[in-house]
């Protein structure tokens, strides 16, 4: 149809158009209402575009029917669909339904640059879809939240129709689809398979706009008939017509047509065919070689078949390349050609297979040969690079052909390149890639920039999508002149300033002429075909071309549209399978993919890619197809129904088997591999609320802790006495001499027996107090009793660790706080008393008594308070206390032996060791001496209190300060010893060192002092409590999980210190922790999910069980589990700290409000409680007990659980414990059973007493024969049809020694942390171990395998270990997997057997795995062992990789005092590389008699963490940095330090240097320092690593004051009675030690920073750092 431009009435046409366009003709997508589009269009963003009266035209039809544009290119199609998804897309916002607008374009180029487009012009999200992107893996959640966040989606035909037969998109949710290039729409082509598909099929279609400047594609000469015939075709499949402008008179305005030209060459006359003879005998010379090389196989395997198959066809390619290139551009080029496979030949470095690697040989060798051949033809081929070179001369001896000649004559005439953009069409890529080197090797030329694009196919010459956008950019931005291509951008791409486009090579086709035609975009651009003189066939060729073009103009233009009807499309496809659940489909077109997409996702290896195979027979004229899957599939054999040709019957054979499979449950209701996620409720029921970053460390969660509930009690209430549960402590010191009194715990709550009689260790300074305690059975107290109790309490723990005086001192308006009601100092969540009990007699018939004498005292003592503040006795307004008689002076009392007390008289003989109170202060005291030389008129030493030397004597203090009037100014002083802050006892913080502090006394009036019957004892003991009450609590809040786990599992008893052991982190600093308990737990529930897994799904392969374990035990899962039940309230996340610690009754000095914004002990679990804030402090609780967490901590403490039950009560224990948890992982017996009876109908015919034998090797006798056999069959067997491997049992062994080796280190290895313990296990499972048990015990000769491949490796490697003498060498060759599998799937094959008999299988593998690795001969990776080696002694290592071909070159370096390291390695992974060159740099430190650690015990040495600095010959600070403080910690484990460099050239010569850097080498830089707490710091150990210095070390010495000390100035003032001076030395190689010493400070911490800060000026003051613009 045609669109005319001015209203001619002569012209038909015009009355037919505005019919149409004023019509409203029956259209089921026709939702856009019928008003004026001119007024309509409403493109909303700034890149506003003026629509041509012809785009209008077009809009207009489009919008009234399905429409085709036919329009040159350049004319403007794209924005006419830019118009349309405007106008549609505002219409759909408007009428508040959401339905999608879909663009396709067929390549990715075209999406590129269209999705630009519609961004540039309209205001719609837009998206862009295609196979780079990873869309292939998408699931429906995935394309869900594609279609809310976008209104447009670009994408490739194929993603589309992918998501179609998915049913991931519908086309009913389309409104309207745009195809881009739309004549190719033939064939088989995606844009054919989606509107026959679904389009014709589908019940509400979208509106079609197809854009192209060609309707008709087809090869030859076609008429106009022809041409009307495909475009009725297209208009058919496509359900639109043709739409096109008859009047070019506008067009032409905008469009400016190329100038078509003709450039003849001469035909060739060099004969090359002497030369093309000795290539072909050659190829025929290798050829032969390559099969004689194949056929020298030990056995014929079809996996060495396939790759010498692939030899044959690889140098085939290479001679049709060369072939070619040598009649199209001549020797020179051919000579390029050449060189370009050689480049493109596979590596035979690091290829495991020596045969293969000689095939690989011959190739190269072939191409060597061919190339010196073609040297000895180019006899001054130097030459041409020379102005003077003979291009004519050239020709004649055939190094440049006649037409590469012409074409440079073309470039020649483009004069500069200012202007110049050209590009030139070629068929093939080598074409374009050796043409493109040849000119940039033309002198004349060079002024030109050349570069090339291809597509990117599988092709080794294409290029990457990303160098292909990159080269297209450089092209139309003009930094590229000339760029060489083939047919990938003759379509759509927009390059408007190309001034000529060369047909190097004839277009086949009227679309590949049309559209690299319309290429050339500029005013007065250039066409040109090149053409060989002489030539008819080509002649006729681009005649045919351009008669055809003529025809395809006259069939759109003269298309009657009235008379041309749509045809109806024709649905060929009528077998299909449909999952109603869904609408996804397959048909007998997609059926093949989808069975090799699903044989492509089973579990192979390197030796067997799971493939389907097909076998076709002939049946009376009819083909029938048998298809075999792989055998870990869900079926193995199918047979489809007859068809009329072998491809048809191959198709249904894959549909059948489709349905198959879905029906099975292998592929999911949108037809995909199912990726085994369980269902709900199905072995976790894993949920959303997990949500991501669930059990990661990255994550930090706020929870709550859990309520003690053993402690709480409601005796309080009570009025008439209570029942309670006594606990008594008695505690023994480990220095005879001194006592401890001891206390009794009363609670309302029996504890359990292991709770409630346990003992431990308390650590003080000196000595260590063991504690014991022990059930004493119940005890009544009456009210009275009950009322005192709580009064010793809450006067005893203040005075003790709190305040009993509240308010300020200068105004003397303090409250006692036990002068009111003490209720708010209870609480029942926490109700339970300790009190002291008396030093009974041996004699004595009593177990145990409360020392109610003492309490009593104390009770009284606080009656005496409350009256003394209430009613004391005053002289004005100051109180006097001692009630006894009136003043006296000094003289009165010498020679007496009687003492005033605040509250009594006492003689001076039982002062000793008396507990005393402070009136004046609330402070308790003992009682050390009566100083008789010292009277309250003496001179005041200020011992007494925090006071000045401003008073003269101590009467005058008391008076002035508190207002007190001392009545026995004349008597003694007493000397008392301090009471102090509780210490966290629970570690031993002392160990290997003893720093006595000197004991703090002061001097006090005994007239101030209130006396209780209590003796220091009982002080003693009371520091103890904290520490004793928190391990009390933590016990018993174990022993309450336990409770909640034992509902289910109440047969099994798990001792209390292993469940606190696995709440417990390494943060907690105590003796114990989760870590070593989680190592085992995580292999107990992975061998138990395994277990369960592999007995439930019979029918699952071992990739679908492996999904469904990680899925089961991964961090996320474990962490929902976790939180499921609470666990979180238990886990332990931080030191003890006893400062916090309450005894009830007690106010806390050290309060932390809540500021988490939650007004419940318990925290929800909400996303806004969840941060990945770094600085966010993990542990720390406020008041209301809420503290952050890390995620994974709660995963950790699952695993540490599940090892706990394990360790305490065996399998059995466990199981029920995860099933308490939510983990189906059952054992049923029943389940075992029928796994042995599968396997004993399992057909075998195995050599003359091969089973036999390896019974006799393994040691052990197989019930069921079958599951041996199995265990010994290789996938790769598939061939066989026996329809089982080993890769289930491999599944299940893998997890079955990972159980049995950790439980046995586990076990044999009690003093070893979690991080020497995983080294250890790592080093014990892991493939490469496994491969040497089999070789050493002679297990690989039975294994079952068709895999010539894997036979040369297992060859290879037992001769290796054979050399090696079976010492392990970081060289070696490492075993082939399936050795290392074999060992595994035997530990299967026996567990099932022996009925999951753990003891018997270890029985078995024991011997076979000894020796099993230990701690003395453990050996880590070589770069672990390096950097941590180097991380212990302060020194980094610098590291540099490059790629160089097939392997990476790596550069150790590791500076020592003057000699810097280097160490070298080459291998093929980045990984292996660096083990390689870090293997080097510890041969040369030992060399240099500097061993790690590792060394050392590997060498039996006596080792002591940190000594092995000392025995080097250069001085070592042994301290690393800790992250958080900055502060030099030594550690077991250090954090990896690594620098990276810069890609520059490596060392290859010396390996030890004496200098780092030369006197020439930039002086390093830094910003500012950064002056917060911790960044001077951070800035030198930056600066150390960067320049590879050692770190600096610190020397601090520490002075104490009486008097407060002020520190720094403004916002970082403080003060402090303690200063820290720190001195810094730094070691630079060659220029020696410097020396700083930093200013006073009031912490180390801050002192290292002032050491650290004049460290980095110093540097800066002798030109080794500059500082900001300094």
């Amino acid at each position: 149809m045609q669109l005319p431009m001015q209203n001619q009435t002569c012209n038909p046409l015009k009355r037919k158009l505005f019919d149409y366009i004023n019509s409203n003709p029956d259209n089921d997508n026709n939702f856009v209402s019928d008003h004026s589009s001119k007024e309509s269009l409403s493109l909303t963003k700034p890149d506003q575009y003026n629509p041509r009266r012809y785009q209008v035209k077009l809009f207009e039809v489009a919008m009234k029917r399905n429409t085709i544009a036919v329009l040159e290119t350049g004319a403007g199609k794209m924005m006419i669909a830019v118009m349309l998804i405007g106008e549609i897309g505002q219409a759909i916002k408007s009428s508040g339904r959401t339905k999608l607008i879909i663009f396709l374009a067929p390549t990715v180029h075209l999406v590129n640059q269209q999705c630009k487009v519609i961004k540039g012009h309209t205001t719609f999200e837009v998206g862009e879809y295609y196979g780079a992107k990873g869309v292939d893996g998408w699931n429906m959640e995935r394309w869900e939240k594609e279609t809310i966040e976008h209104d447009v989606l670009v994408m490739t035909p194929q993603i589309l129709l992918d998501a179609l037969r998915k049913a991931f998109l519908t086309l009913e949710n389309v409104c309207l689809l745009i195809i881009d290039e739309c004549h190719r729409a033939i064939g088989n082509h995606p844009y054919t398979q989606i509107m026959k598909e679904f389009y014709h099929k589908s019940n509400e279609r979208p509106k079609v706009f197809g854009m192209t400047a060609s309707p008709v594609v087809k090869k030859g000469v076609s008429s106009t008939t022809d041409c009307e015939c495909q475009i009725l075709e297209l208009e058919s499949i496509l359900d639109a017509q043709i739409c096109t402008v008859e009047d070019r008179t506008e067009m032409e305005v905008y469009v400016p047509s190329a100038k078509e030209t003709c450039r003849c060459y001469d035909p060739i006359s060099f004969s090359a065919m002497s030369l093309k003879l000795k290539i072909d005998a050659l190829r025929s010379k290798f050829d032969g070689s390559l099969l004689d090389l194949q056929g020298s196989a030990q056995s014929n395997y079809k996996d060495m078949d396939d790759k010498f198959e692939s030899l044959l066809k690889l140098m085939s390619k290479d001679h049709a390349k060369i072939s070619y290139c040598l009649e199209d551009v001549g020797l020179i080029c051919t000579y390029e050609v050449v060189k370009i496979c050689l480049e493109n030949s596979p590596s035979s470095e690091g290829e495991e297979c020596e045969i293969y690697r000689k095939g690989l040989s011959q190739c190269k060798l072939f191409l060597e040969e061919v190339m010196h051949l073609i040297g000895e033809s180019l006899l001054h081929v130097p030459k041409i690079l020379e102005v003077e070179f003979n291009y004519s001369k050239a020709v004649d001896l055939g190094y440049i052909s006649p037409k590469l000649l012409e074409l440079l004559r073309l470039f020649e005439s483009f004069g500069g390149a200012g202007q110049v953009l050209c590009l030139v069409f070629v068929e093939r890529i080598v074409t374009a890639k050796v043409i493109e080197r040849f000119v940039k090797h033309v002198t004349h030329l060079s002024h030109f920039t050349v570069s090339y694009l291809t597509g990117s196919n599988t092709s080794v010459d294409s290029l990457a999508p990303k160098r292909q956008k990159e080269t297209l950019d450089s092209f139309r931005s003009g930094k590229v002149n000339i760029l060489f291509t083939t047919d990938v951008i003759e379509e759509g791409i927009h390059v408007p300033n190309c001034s000529c486009v060369i047909r190097f090579d004839l277009p086949k086709t009227i679309r590949s002429y049309v559209q690299s035609r319309g290429r050339a975009r500029q005013t007065n651009s250039q066409f040109v075909i090149m053409l060989e003189r002489g030539n008819v066939k080509q002649r006729n060729q681009l005649f045919d071309i351009i008669k055809s073009e003529r025809s395809m103009a006259d069939a759109a233009i003269n298309r009657d549209p009235d008379g041309c009807t749509l045809r109806a499309c024709s649905a060929e496809e009528t077998n299909a399978y449909l999952v109603y659940s869904t609408g996804a489909s397959v048909t007998t077109s997609s059926s093949i993919c989808l069975i090799h997409r699903y044989c492509e996702k089973l579990p192979g290896d390197k030796y067997f890619s799971p493939k389907p195979v097909f076998q076709i027979s002939s049946v009376g004229g009819s083909y029938e197809c048998k298809l075999t899957l792989p055998p870990n599939a869900a079926f193995e054999t199918i047979v489809g129904p007859l068809s009329r040709n072998s491809h048809l019957s191959k198709q249904l054979v894959c549909l059948e088997a489709c349905k198959n499979l879905h029906q099975l449950g292998a592929l999911s209701d949108h037809l995909l591999p199912s990726l085994e996620e369980p269902a709900e409720n199905e072995l976790v029921g894993k949920s959303k609320e997990s949500g991501a970053g669930a059990g990661t460390t990255k994550r930090k969660e706020l929870h709550g802790t859990a309520s003690i509930s053993a402690l709480s009690g409601t005796w309080g209430n009570k009025f008439d006495g209570a029942n309670f549960n006594a606990y008594k402590f008695d505690f023994s010191c480990s220095i005879v001499s001194e006592i401890y009194a001891g206390f009794v715990l009363l609670i309302e709550s029996k504890l359990d027996d292991d709770v409630g009689n346990t003992e431990l260790e308390l650590y003080l300074t000196t000595k260590i107090v063991k504690t014991s305690v022990s059930s004493c059975g119940e005890v009544y107290l009456d009210s009275e009793q009950m009322m005192k109790a709580k009064c010793f309490q809450e006067l005893f723990f203040n005075g003790m660790f709190g305040r009993l005086f509240t308010g300020s001192k200068s105004t003397r308006t303090r409250e006692f706080l036990l002068q009111k009601e003490t209720k708010s100092l209870w609480c029942q969540s926490s109700m339970y008393l300790l009190l002291p009990l008396e030093t009974l007699n041996i004699s004595s018939q009593e177990a145990w008594r409360i020392n109610w004498t003492g309490i009593d005292s104390v009770v009284s003592g606080v009656e005496f308070l409350k009256s003394w503040l209430e009613f004391g006795l005053c002289d004005g307004d100051r109180k006097s206390l001692s009630p006894f008689s009136a003043s006296s002076s000094e003289a009165e009392y010498e020679g007496t032996k009687i003492i005033y007390f605040a509250n009594c008289i006492m003689d001076v003989k039982r002062l000793k060791d008396m507990v005393v109170l402070a009136v004046h202060t609330g402070r308790i005291y003992s009682i050390v001496q009566v100083v008789n030389d010292m009277s309250a008129e003496s001179p005041f030493d200020g011992n007494s209190d925090k006071a000045s030397s401003a008073h003269k004597n101590f009467t005058e203090y008391f008076s002035n300060k508190y207002g007190i009037v001392l009545r026995h100014p004349g008597q003694p002083l007493l000397r008392l010893k301090q009471s102090h802050n509780p210490h966290n006892l629970l570690v031993n913080f002392n160990e290997g060192q003893v720093v006595k502090k000197p004991q703090m006394h002061v001097h006090i009036p005994p007239e101030l002092l209130l006396t209780f019957d209590v003796q220091k004892d009982v002080l003693k003991s009371s520091y103890l409590l904290p520490s004793l009450m928190h391990r009390m609590e933590t016990l018993i809040l174990a022993a309450q999980l336990r409770e909640d786990i034992g509902r289910q599992t109440s047969s099994f008893c798990i001792p209390i210190s292993l469940i606190l052991e696995a709440l417990t982190t390494v943060r907690c600093c105590e003796s114990f922790s989760m870590e070593r308990l989680e190592l085992l737990g995580d292999s107990v529930l992975k061998y138990a999910v395994s277990c369960h897994l592999y007995l439930k799904y019979p029918k699952k392969h071992e990739g679908q069980l492996t999904s469904q374990r990680s899925w089961a035990v991964c961090n996320s899962t474990l962490h929902k589990l976790g939180t499921n039940h609470k666990l979180q309230g238990y886990i332990r996340d931080s030191a003890f700290d006893p400062r916090r610690w309450t005894a009830p009754g007690q106010c806390s000095l050290r309060t932390f409000p809540c500021k988490c914004g939650v007004d419940t002990p318990e925290v929800a679990l909400d996303g806004k409680f969840h941060t990945e804030d770094p600085t966010v402090v993990v542990g720390k609780c406020c008041d209301m007990g809420h503290r952050w967490i890390v995620s994974k901590t709660i995963a950790d403490c699952v695993e540490a659980l599940i090892g706990a039950y394990y360790v305490g009560g065996g399998l059995i224990a466990t199981l029920h414990m995860m099933k308490w948890l939510g983990v189906d992982a059952d054992l049923e017996p029943s389940l075992v059973s029928a796994a042995i009876n599968t396997a004993s109908l399992y057909s075998y015919v195995p050599k003359a007493n091969e089973i036999a034998t390896l019974e006799a090797k393994i040691g052990y006798e197989f019930s069921i024969k079958g599951l041996l056999q199995e265990a010994i069959t290789h996938s790769s067997e598939q061939e066989v049809g026996d329809g089982y491997n080993y890769q289930r049992l491999e599944f299940l062994g893998d997890s079955v020694l990972d159980l049995l080796v950790t439980w046995h280190l586990y076990q044999s290895h009690t003093d070893i942390d979690q991080g020497e313990l995983t080294d250890l296990r790592s080093a014990s499972v892991n493939n490469e171990s496994f491969a040497q048990v089999a070789v050493r015990h002679n297990l690989h000769p039975h294994l079952q395998h068709n895999s010539g491949l894997l036979l040369s490796q297992i060859t290879d490697y037992v001769k290796s270990v054979s050399e090696s003498n079976n010492t392990r060498s970081f060289q070696g060759f490492k075993g082939p997997k399936a050795l290392g599998d074999l060992v595994e799937s035997i530990a299967g094959a026996i567990l099932i057997d022996t009925k999951l008999n753990l003891e018997e299988v270890w029985r078995i593998f024991k011997p076979l795995l000894s020796p099993i690795v230990t701690p003395d001969k453990l050996e880590l990776p070589p770069l672990r062992e390096l950097l941590e080696f180097c991380d212990s002694l302060g020194y980094f290592i610098k590291e540099n990789c490059m790629k160089k071909g097939e392997l990476v070159h790596s550069e150790l370096s590791l500076q020592l005092k003057d000699d810097l390291l280097v160490g070298l390695g080459y291998e093929r992974s980045r990984k292996n590389a660096k083990g390689e060159a870090a293997s080097h740099l510890l041969k040369q430190l030992e060399k240099r008699g500097i061993c790690s650690a590792s060394k050392k015990r590997r060498d039996n040495v006596d080792h002591v963490a940190g000594s092995s600095a000392l025995e080097m010959d250069f001085s070592i600070n042994a301290c690393t940095v800790d992250k958080e403080g900055l502060d030099p910690v030594i550690q077991k484990r250090q954090k990896m330090s690594i620098v990276e460099l810069s890609p520059d050239s490596l060392c290859a010569s010396s390996s030890s240097k004496k200098i780092v850097r030369s006197p020439d080498d930039s002086i390093p830089v830094i910003k500012s320092i950064n002056m917060k707490k911790g960044g001077p710091r951070s800035t030198l150990f930056e600066l150390c690593k960067r320049l590879q210095w050692e770190m600096p070390t610190f020397d601090t010495t520490e002075q104490k004051s009486r008097t407060e000390i002020e520190f720094g100035e403004g916002s970082e003032r403080r003060k402090g009675f303690s200063s820290f001076t720190s001195n810094i030395t730094l070691y630079i190689p060659i220029f020696g030690n410097i020396k700083c010493k930093g200013d006073a400070r009031a912490d180390k911490k801050s002192s290292f920073d002032s050491a650290a800060t004049g460290m980095l000026y110093e540097l800066q003051q002798i030109g080794k750092l500059k500082i900001g613009d300094s």
